[in-house]
């Protein structure tokens, strides 16, 4: 049960994320005018640019590799501001990124099949299939 507690946790803080950035997003659209603060974080701003599971991949990065993350992160925040990249950055392009460079992002795996119109792991199908076979 601890993987459902776990996928609830990362729904509910992906929904987090998605309400931060729309409630970013109709801020910035009603004042238009405001400029923005100069002295924003590096990596609050690159995180209003990553899609799904990006910001999953940044943590993973951070936490594996702290210094080179730091300088990733700028270089991909200059890259923005220039307007050479203007697209949302997923998860996947972020790590292919990193894996390019020879940062090899470790990422938590997990394989989930469906058995009795619920998704469970692979892990525990195949415990469960050979807990019966043995009985």
């Amino acid at each position: 049960m601890s993987e459902d507690s776990e996928l609830e946790r990362l729904k509910a803080k992906r929904l987090a994320e998605m309400q931060k950035n729309i409630s970013s997003q109709n801020n910035v659209e009603s004042t238009p005018e405001s400029p923005k603060p100069v002295s924003e974080n590096p990596r609050d701003l690159l995180v209003t640019k990553l899609g799904f599971r990006g910001l999953e991949v940044l943590e993973n990065a951070e936490f594996q590799f702290p210094n080179e993350t730091k300088m990733i992160i700028q270089k991909l925040l200059e890259l923005i501001k220039t307007g050479e990249i203007n697209e949302i950055i997923d998860g996947g392009q972020l790590l292919a990124l990193f894996r390019s460079i020879g940062l090899n992002i470790r990422m938590e795996t997990k394989i989930n099949v469906e058995q009795d119109g619920k998704f469970v792991s692979l892990n525990d199908k195949l415990s469960n299939q050979s807990s019966e076979s043995g009985d």
